[in-house]
């Protein structure tokens, strides 16, 4: 039985279970995801705000991306409720987006940047429409947000790594989506692109869309984000990163995996 299939038996509709915001656009009840007999998510409980960046952070192995995946339905859940503003999954796939990390995705497939961002339109096009010149439209003006233009008919695999989140980036863009998920979004990527696509976030934000990230520098997410959430297998808070980010809550999550020193310099960029 997939996520997907579990939430929609769960549901018994779309009212949005007890315990779950529906005003959310993603609210979590319960999921616990295992890999053979380890469990990689237990009983996780989450709410993240609308209209905010929210981070997930946590050690590797904590279950970050399995929690992205298993909200998504693309790997299967034990048990749990998901819901996307109040709705189940099957009814809101047309409001999410989601960049997958850079090393899930084949760059070796023989596709042009332009083809990569107008799959972000697919769904809006359907699988015999033609793609017109709005849609092309759309697809080289989010080419354009990310700083591509320059780059459409170039093959994926001949980008670097930090032009190639750049592109995947510019796909999510194009679905015009109400909630953006990311898994890892800077990892192994330059200043430039950094800086680059955390602006784009922000303007996301600012046009009232929902981002959530899967984040693992712990020395940005107070400049980064608005709110905080905090897993190590288990639920380990969540929060506003002004309250929730703390060297405390960070020492229990990362179960002394941060050094005092880390601590203490974390301590400085949220206090």
């Amino acid at each position: 039985m997939t996520a997907e299939t579990l939430t929609l038996a769960a549901s018994g509709g779309t009212a949005t279970p007890a315990g779950l915001d529906p005003s959310s656009p993603l609210a979590v009840r319960g999921l616990t995801v295992s890999y053979g007999e380890k469990p990689a998510l237990f009983s996780v409980d989450a709410t993240f705000p609308a209209g905010a960046m929210s981070a997930i952070v946590g050690p590797n192995g904590a279950g970050k991306s399995t929690f992205l995946k298993a909200a998504l339905g693309l790997i299967p859940a034990v048990s749990g409720e998901v819901r996307i503003f109040g709705a189940p999954l099957a009814a809101s796939r047309d409001r999410i987006a989601y960049v997958p990390q850079r090393a899930s995705i084949d760059w070796d497939f023989p596709t042009t940047v332009i083809d990569v961002v107008l799959m972000g339109r697919y769904r809006k096009l359907g699988l015999l429409r033609r793609v017109s010149k709005a849609e092309r439209a759309t697809a080289l003006d989010a080419l354009a947000r990310v700083g591509m233009e320059g780059f459409a008919e170039r093959q994926i695999g001949q980008l670097s790594g930090g032009q190639q989140q750049r592109v995947f980036l510019a796909r999510a863009l194009a679905q015009e989506a109400d909630l953006y998920l990311l898994d890892e979004p800077f990892a192994g990527v330059d200043a430039a692109t950094e800086k680059a696509i955390i602006e784009v976030l922000k303007s996301l934000k600012e046009q009232g869309k929902s981002v959530i990230a899967v984040h693992h520098d712990l020395s940005t997410v107070a400049a980064y984000f608005d709110h905080v959430f905090l897993v190590n297998v288990r639920a380990m808070g969540e929060g506003p990163v002004a309250r929730a980010f703390t060297p405390e809550a960070l020492a229990q999550t990362y179960g002394g995996r941060l050094a005092a020193t880390q601590l203490a310099e974390l301590a400085l960029t949220t206090g």
